[in-house]
């Protein structure tokens, strides 16, 4: 959803009538994950579209299908496989399959999904799938709250549950109700350690992968806004401090990065007792030798230890600033896709 948000409030403000098409079941092949999400918009004769439901395999039929929802006011659940001729049609025929519910936009369920993710603030959809009410959304919070509930949606204890146990987007039957669950978790943040050249291009890189990114310095002259321009958040506190503050969990991704264990020091101690999912340090073998006699002095196991990725980022030879920050943004994204 986060990927069509900006033009869906765009075509909101502009009053356009839309249509949201989104993935609710896939099997073999199919290119896209449950719970993505295409939004379509009239446009003269044609269409305005943003997001994708197949990578463009099935995309013409889905919009077909939503200019006439649009019109006529019926949400439908579309199937596309091998074995119908439709498919074929569309260039469906790699082996996938999928079903794509097609509705108008709930525009009180959309105020309040947009505002929590632009927040970074945990939800997840339930949308009815079968029944007199299709396309029917109540939205909840990470605790089983029911923060929006359209008409004609049921109310069942154990959605709750559901709901609280969800860790991705899935079709399930619960109390008898066919429906998709559709969670929505904050931004990845990658905390960078140290301002200097190889920050610059790690936090861009951050930026372009839709994390939350945040640089750490307590020697202003790295962090300045000049250098890393907003919407990365800057601080000049030391690396403990911040952590404090902004409190690590397992979206957070650390990448330290100074050389100075003043610093370097205070970030590891702080970061590897947490939570949060990576914690990287450049280093050479000889440096970090020594820094481990210093954690383990402070009170830090070596099961702790043995978080440190270092040297830091995924070994491609890099020697360059450009190619090092591409290791360590590629290390990132492998643990956290569990590779």
């Amino acid at each position: 959803m986060r990927d069509i948000l900006d033009t869906v409030n765009t075509w909101i403000a502009a009053d356009r009538p839309i249509a949201l098409a989104t993935v609710a079941a896939t099997w073999g092949s199919a290119p896209r994950a449950v719970g993505a999400h295409m939004a379509i918009a009239p446009d003269g004769d044609s269409a305005a579209i943003a997001g994708s439901v197949s990578g463009g395999c099935v995309e013409a039929a889905v919009i077909r299908e939503a200019l006439e929802v649009i019109a006529d006011g019926t949400p439908r659940l579309l199937h596309f496989g091998v074995s119908d001729d439709q498919a074929w049609d569309v260039g469906l025929a790699c082996g996938g399959q999928i079903s794509v519910l097609v509705e108008r936009l709930d525009g009180a369920w959309w105020t309040l999904a947009a505002a929590r993710m632009t927040s970074d603030l945990p939800t997840t959809t339930l949308t009815l799938l079968d029944g007199d009410h299709i396309g029917a959304k109540a939205l909840y919070d990470a605790d089983g709250l029911s923060l929006y509930s359209a008409a004609g949606f049921p109310h069942e204890s154990s959605f709750a549950d559901a709901v609280i146990a969800a860790r991705r987007a899935t079709r399930a039957t619960i109390a008898g109700h066919d429906l998709l669950l559709d969670t929505s978790r904050p931004r990845p943040h990658l905390i960078v350690v140290g301002g200097a050249h190889v920050a610059l291009l790690l936090a861009e890189m951050g930026l372009r992968l839709d994390y939350r990114v945040t640089v750490i310095d307590p020697r202003r002259v790295f962090a300045t806004p000049e250098r890393f321009p907003a919407p990365i958040a800057i601080t000049h506190e030391y690396p403990d401090r911040a952590f404090a503050r902004i409190g690590l969990d397992a979206d957070s991704y650390i990448a330290v990065l100074t050389h100075d264990p003043k610093i370097d020091d205070k970030a590891l101690i702080a970061a590897l007792p947490s939570a949060a999912r990576y914690v990287g340090v450049m280093s050479s073998r000889k440096t970090h030798a020594a820094r481990l006699e210093r954690l383990r002095a402070a009170g830090i196991d070596d099961g702790q230890i043995a978080r440190i990725h270092t040297p830091i980022g995924i070994d491609i030879g890099a020697s360059t600033p450009e190619e090092i920050a591409l290791s360590i943004m590629a290390q990132i994204v492998a643990v956290r896709r569990a590779k």
